[in-house]
């Protein structure tokens, strides 16, 4: 595994190529501890807890980023975690 600080930059920056790839606010894509962003067009979220939550851990989002892993397989494992029913990113990745 990276170092932690590279580890760090290449989650966020990954991040801020969906968020650019797939432009809105209804679905929030956490990746703790390093980020989250709003990503994915459509009613947008303002107050409280989002209806459309998509949360992994660094190494599944790295994976899914590049390709290595497939959205179905990552939520079908429990690798990721959905709510709501815009929580689909299968159409947005691999970046």
């Amino acid at each position: 595994m990276p170092e932690r600080p590279v580890f760090r930059e290449a989650v966020r920056t990954l991040l801020a190529v969906l968020a650019e790839r797939a432009p809105g606010r209804s679905v929030e894509v956490r990746v703790p501890p390093y980020g989250a962003v709003q990503c994915v067009a459509g009613p947008r979220h303002t107050r409280g807890t989002p209806p459309n939550v998509v949360e992994m851990d660094p190494e599944t989002w790295l994976a899914l980023a590049s390709g290595r892993l497939g959205w179905a397989e990552a939520v079908a494992e429990g690798r990721v975690r959905v709510s709501g029913i815009r929580a689909d990113l299968a159409d947005h990745l691999p970046l």
